[in-house]
């Protein structure tokens, strides 16, 4: 599968999410139009325990690991993948409005992609 992006929101709390593969894992990069690299997280699927793990590096001053953890978790349980999440998402002056619209918009954009990434595996042949 070929890499590719999905938006939600509009103005300031408008987020992208684009999606690339290294083998079948995907590689995920969550940002706004101020992208950077404020946290990477790798999230894990245990197919013994059945549960998902995530290990998250944040930038120094940078908050972005709660949106790069969340995605990393959310992926890696319900796809049963290993995941690796990069978010950048910076607004001057936020609210606590925007913030709360801007998470909205990110747990839209893991809804989206979990919804394609299962309707892919179902389409590929064992």
């Amino acid at each position: 599968m070929e890499g590719y992006e999905i938006t939600k929101g509009e103005g300031r709390t408008r987020v992208c999410l684009s999606a690339h593969y290294m083998g079948s894992y995907p590689i995920i990069c969550i940002y706004n139009e101020n992208a950077h690299i404020g946290a990477v997280a790798l999230g894990e699927y245990d197919d013994k325990e059945k549960r998902a793990s995530t290990s998250v590096i944040t930038r120094l001053g940078h908050k972005d690991d709660a949106v790069a953890q969340k995605v990393a978790h959310s992926i890696s349980r319900s796809t049963r993948k290993a995941v690796c999440v990069i978010a950048g998402i910076h607004i001057d002056n936020v609210t606590e409005i925007e913030i709360g619209r801007i998470l909205e918009n990110v747990s839209s954009l893991i809804d989206e992609f979990i919804s394609r990434e299962v309707q892919n595996i179902k389409l590929t042949p064992a």
